[in-house]
């Protein structure tokens, strides 16, 4: 919005050409996120606690979480205000890739919402039906899948639709050009066609997947928030890069046009999430609930898909996937070793992984610190797959 009123007035006001840099609206949109949440949060908290969402806390769960029953959750929606205002602001309304990644995030968001509101408003401690959030949530997916598939091979928008139609006149088995390969890592030249099929299958795990994990994450005050920022900043350099066809020349990347004005949407959420992370931090006063995590894990899992680094999103959050892990061996275990025995027995103390380490001792901000900086090392090893190959 903000571009379109400075390109529009910048003849008269030379000084309004700033706008046309990316770099100088990605800070601002870093920025204005940020100052949002900061000014918002209290008045956000109130309202959450006069609607009565106190989180409820697991009995059987660690104790030092029983001080924690009452307090406000589904404080995602603060994260999401605050992104939503920042990039309609900041950035080209008319990219191709905006609208697809703020779709999904409130599209997820929305997911969220309802099962934290059948939850914590409605006392129902089921939430939302594992299957009708699936449903949901994979509809989502499969719909971005689709348009991703047709929108990242090309250079602009008006050529997607003669990518359908040959796919089409090809009876559905086109291959898609080079550049929506599956990259692999640490190697100059090596990735692995996908196909239109193989290209939306891959997609929609990763959205959806990455969706989950995040949400698996956030247990612990201001666990899954902080590798969220560290993550979706590595990703907005990514995207960056990849949007500039002198970068992703030297650095031997695919360069997809317009794929850097995603690192607006990546300040915008790094500043949204530093300003929850404010409200968030240990005592924390609101929990960002479904609502937040499952919108920004499909933000990043949208994102890496665009800039072509599932892979290096695989790497880059590896708390998120340990995380996920820990909590399908628990629950495959048990289940095994209840049909075989007639006892369910557990791989760790308790699941998702946080909660292993409180129940062994570590103290939650220990936990929560320690999970920071082995995210701060997994990202700067995904930042070194640019060079190292």
């Amino acid at each position: 919005m903000l571009l379109w009123l400075a390109q529009y007035f910048q003849e008269e006001l030379g000084p309004l050409r700033v706008f046309n840099f990316i770099t100088f609206r990605a800070v601002f949109a870093t920025l204005t996120a940020l100052l949002i949440g900061l000014a918002a949060g209290p008045a956000v908290i109130r309202m959450l606690t006069r609607m009565k969402v106190g989180q409820a806390v697991r009995p059987d769960g660690p104790q030092t979480h029983l001080k924690k029953h009452g307090t406000p959750t589904m404080g995602g929606v603060l994260i999401l205000i605050s992104i939503g205002i920042s990039t309609l602001l900041w950035s080209d309304l008319s990219n191709r890739f905006i609208w697809p990644v703020l779709i999904v995030t409130l599209g997820f968001g929305a997911v969220g919402w309802a099962d934290d509101y059948r939850k914590v408003v409605r006392q129902d401690p089921n939430g939302m039906r594992s299957r009708e959030k699936y449903f949901w949530q994979s509809l989502i997916g499969i719909v971005a899948a689709f348009y991703l598939a047709f929108s990242v091979p090309v250079p602009s928008s008006s050529e997607v639709w003669q990518l359908i139609y040959a796919w089409g006149q090809s009876g559905f088995s086109m291959d898609l050009p080079p550049k929506a390969d599956l990259i692999v890592p640490f190697f100059k030249t090596f990735s692995y066609p996908l196909g239109v099929w193989g290209f939306i299958a891959l997609t929609y795990c990763v959205i959806v997947g990455t969706s989950n994990a995040v949400n698996f994450t956030d247990g612990l005050d201001g666990l899954a928030i902080m590798p969220t920022v560290m993550v979706g900043t590595a990703l907005g350099l990514f995207a960056y890069l990849t949007g500039s066809a002198n970068y992703s020349k030297y650095l031997l990347i695919p360069h997809i046009p317009g794929a850097g004005e995603l690192i607006i949407f990546c300040g915008a959420m790094a500043g949204a999430g530093l300003a929850f992370l404010w409200f968030n931090a240990h005592p924390a006063q609101v929990f960002m609930g479904d609502v937040g995590a499952l919108a920004l894990g499909g933000a990043l899992g949208t994102i890496a898909v665009i800039v072509r680094q599932e892979v290096v999103l695989f790497i880059m959050g590896g708390i998120f996937v340990v995380e996920t892990l820990s909590v399908i061996i628990q629950v495959g275990w048990f289940k095994i070793t209840k049909m075989r025995t007639g006892i369910g027995r557990r791989v760790f103390l308790m699941a998702p992984l946080h909660h292993h380490f409180e129940q062994k001792g570590w103290k939650e901000t220990q936990v929560v610190v320690r999970f920071w900086i082995i995210t701060m090392l997994l990202v700067l090893v995904g930042l070194s797959t640019l060079k190292l190959r």
